[in-house]
């Protein structure tokens, strides 16, 4: 039976926990068995759609197994935050106010990371 709060969960959430399944697993994964890893009780069909999804976003890759696929993740967690954060900021003219805002609204901490990643040390 499908539990309907889960079925209104935001499409970001449900692809995050979908995401998470994945990079748990380190094999690829059949919808079934996303499903089953997940245990909320979504629809093996809402499954096939979210991994559809990212399929097509580019944030998994799919392999024939039996008649349908199985799915493995392209990228890390931090490698998919990284492409996130491109896609936000070519969304925007303005790159520099963009990234300027960002800095400015850095930690400290975050800003050494950053300043020693930017000149080589990191």
């Amino acid at each position: 039976m499908t539990d309907a709060r889960d079925e209104r969960r935001p499409a970001g959430e449900l692809e995050a926990a979908v995401m998470a399944a994945l990079w748990a697993a380190g094999a690829p994964l059949t919808p079934g068995q996303v499903q089953t890893e997940l245990g909320t009780g979504l629809a093996r069909t809402t499954v096939t759609t979210i991994l559809t999804r990212l399929h097509e976003k580019g944030v998994v890759s799919r392999e024939r197994q039996g008649r349908g696929y199985a799915y493995v993740p392209m990228q890390d967690a931090q490698g998919l935050t990284a492409r996130r954060m491109h896609t936000e900021l070519d969304r925007d003219t303005d790159r520099e106010a963009v990234l300027a805002r960002f800095v400015a609204q850095l930690s400290p901490d975050d800003e050494q990371v950053l300043r020693q990643l930017l000149d080589g040390d990191g």
